[in-house]
């Protein structure tokens, strides 16, 4: 087993630990910021709409490390389940017996992983977490086009 194979074999076995840490840490931050201001009071009102104050943008980070953690998390799932009879890249090692029922899974996984890379993406805009918007459109989209690019049995 290489060691990026043991990599995310753990990140995949106690990355939901610390990605549960971590949005914990962000709830106390947004506990700790909910009576202060959210929008600056002075300036031109995009500016006022677009540039947040100090203590929204500790939540925003706060958030951003929480989505990072996910994300690792995520794509680890996907890398430790396909490795076990589908992926054949060499760093993984011998991947065992092929599973006839995985012939999709490469296709789907790379699709939830875009998908939830928009979703949450565009909830993060919506909310005006820009660090969170910014880090799940280019963390995401480059692991599902890195899920992608593995050899598997089927191809």
């Amino acid at each position: 087993m290489g060691f990026g194979m043991l990599f995310f074999g753990l990140v995949f076995m106690g990355g939901w630990a610390a990605a549960i840490a971590a949005l914990v840490h962000t709830v106390v931050v947004l506990v700790r910021i909910w009576p202060r201001d959210w929008v600056r009071h002075h300036g031109h009102p995009a500016v006022r709409l677009l540039v947040p104050t100090h203590a929204y943008l500790r939540l925003d980070v706060a958030l951003a490390v929480s989505a990072l953690l996910i994300d690792l998390w995520l794509v680890s799932a996907v890398i430790v389940f396909g490795s076990d009879g589908i992926f054949t890249e060499d760093w993984m090692g011998y991947p065992g017996m092929t599973d006839p029922s995985g012939q999709g899974y490469q296709a789907g996984a790379v699709s939830a992983v875009r998908t939830t890379a928009w979703w949450t993406f565009g909830i993060a805009a919506l909310c005006r977490c820009w660090i969170t918007a910014g880090l799940q459109v280019c963390v995401l989209p480059l692991a599902a086009s890195w899920i992608g690019s593995f050899d598997t049995y089927y191809t």
